[in-house]
């Protein structure tokens, strides 16, 4: 028999292991809200027997490890659905820029439908709005050709102008900013693979002197859900149980190792891409916050700046091949309404701006009180053009902010059904690897009375052990 020594050892093991026990219970409520923490558990397991002769005896119990609880396919689910949620979150924040930014010029606007102008439902100050008052000009000019109403056309041409170079230099600026946006994305995403080959060696370090690093494992995987976010990751363990981390098929971190990095460069059109740092190799991204941003810059944002571009080319060359053929009150001919070849520099004709009275109004030199030249430029309001896809002037603008709506629109969208997907994902997750209150209050309770039971088992064998001792001296 293991005798009366041998029992009080099985005691104390079994209160040293009920104490590791309601430890690791406490951790686990202490840190019910605590963002990507997982459940941990004690692996409890039956100390080996001793052979007596009477047959195997146990000798109580130990710990065999605190084990975390962890699904790692619904891990590799959420890093995905990250990278998935963050694009659109990209693309939201680039286009919401592009709204908030343009919105004294694009509200209402894409209410257009109308076959001309005037039918744009927007503020004056508005594109559209702006498009509208100068074929009423020019109409208003048609009706009563006077000083006052050439006045009134230049005044208009000039507010037209003036829109156009504000909603091009908006979104030059808000080019800039998303570039800014990338570089500041490469640099977190960099600080981010340095941490995870940091904690992969701190890891490692601890596992192999025998100890847990589950603080550290869950401290990692909040680095490489974050990371997740600004681009599309794929992880793998090498042999040792290292964890790898590749972008686009390029592996940048190596177990302790960060092989490479992420850096911004300009292909030459002043849209920043992606490479790596040392190597040099172009990234495909295809997720992520930074890709998102990528896309909103280089698909929505710069067919709107060329859209507008084609808007104000069209708009000069229509409205100059009227004006040019016609004369003003001195005889003279040939002249510009506009200059200027895109949105970023189109302007009034100078020379008009300064003395609104040379405005060309007549078909001919000649004839006193010919307006043919400003009833044709009326008329321009409600004309199709072939090189705006058959549409007029202020239709075509109609389509250009529609278009901007529908993809702010689909990325609202987006980002809402994502969070629906994100939310679902993490709850699932919390129910593998979260805290429940409940479960670990009954879970302390049990290890409590086993603590308490043990300690009796102490007593009692510390009563026979006096006994024992009294019958020996008695």
């Amino acid at each position: 028999m293991v005798g009366l020594f041998n029992t009080l050892d099985l005691a104390k093991r079994s209160l040293q292991t009920q104490e590791t026990a309601i430890q690791v219970t406490g951790q686990n409520i202490a840190n019910v809200n605590t963002t990507g923490y997982s459940r941990q558990t004690v692996n409890i397991t039956e100390s080996p027997d001793v052979q007596t002769p009477v047959g195997s005896e146990g000798t109580g119990t130990e710990v065999a490890g605190i084990d975390q609880v962890v699904s790692d396919l619904l891990n590799s689910q959420i890093q995905s659905q990250n990278s998935t949620s963050g694009y659109w979150t990209g693309q939201q924040t680039a286009l919401q820029s592009a709204q908030n930014g343009l919105d004294e010029f694009l509200n209402g606007s894409g209410a257009t439908t109308g076959t001309s102008s005037s039918s744009a439902s927007t503020t004056d100050s508005g594109l559209s709005g702006q498009l509208s008052a100068l074929f009423n000009a020019f109409s208003a000019l048609a009706a009563s050709p006077s000083l006052s109403t050439e006045q009134a056309a230049v005044a208009a041409g000039q507010s037209v102008t003036s829109s156009f170079n504000q909603i091009s230099s908006q979104l030059g600026s808000l080019k800039s900013t998303l570039n800014s946006s990338l570089t500041q994305n490469v640099a977190s995403a960099n600080k981010l693979l340095s941490q995870i080959a940091g904690l992969n060696q701190q890891i490692s370090s601890t596992e192999a002197g025998g100890g847990t690093a589950n603080s550290l494992l869950d401290q990692r995987e909040q680095d490489l859900e974050n990371l997740s976010q600004l681009v599309n990751i794929s992880t793998s363990t090498d042999s040792s149980g290292n964890l790898d981390v590749s972008i686009s098929g390029q592996m940048l971190v190596a177990g302790r190792t960060q092989l490479d990095s992420l850096q911004t460069y300009d292909p030459g059109n002043g849209n920043l891409l992606v490479q790596t740092a040392t190597g040099g190799a172009d990234l495909t991204l295809t997720g992520g916050q930074m890709q998102g941003t990528i896309d909103a810059r280089d698909g929505t944002l710069a067919t709107m700046q060329s859209n507008l571009d084609t808007l104000a080319s069209n708009l000069a060359s229509s409205v100059n091949s009227i004006y040019s053929a016609g004369y003003n009150s001195s005889g003279a001919t040939g002249g510009n309404f506009f200059n200027g070849t895109d949105a970023s520099d189109l302007s009034v004709s100078q020379s008009l701006a300064n003395d609104p009275s040379t405005f060309q109004l007549s078909a001919s030199a000649t004839a006193t009180g010919d307006n043919s030249v400003a009833v044709n430029l009326s008329n321009l309001a409600s004309t199709t053009q072939s090189g705006l896809n058959s549409q007029t002037f202020g239709n075509y603008y109609g389509s250009i902010v529609a278009n901007l709506g529908n993809g702010l629109s689909n990325a609202n969208t987006e980002v809402t059904n994502q969070s629906a997907v994100g939310e679902m994902l993490s709850q699932q997750r919390s129910s593998v690897s979260g805290v429940n209150l409940d479960e670990e209050l009954t879970n302390m309770m049990t290890f409590q009375r086993a603590y308490e039971a043990s300690a009796q088992v102490v007593t009692t064998v510390n009563t026979l052990m006096g006994d024992t001792l009294a019958m020996k001296t008695s």
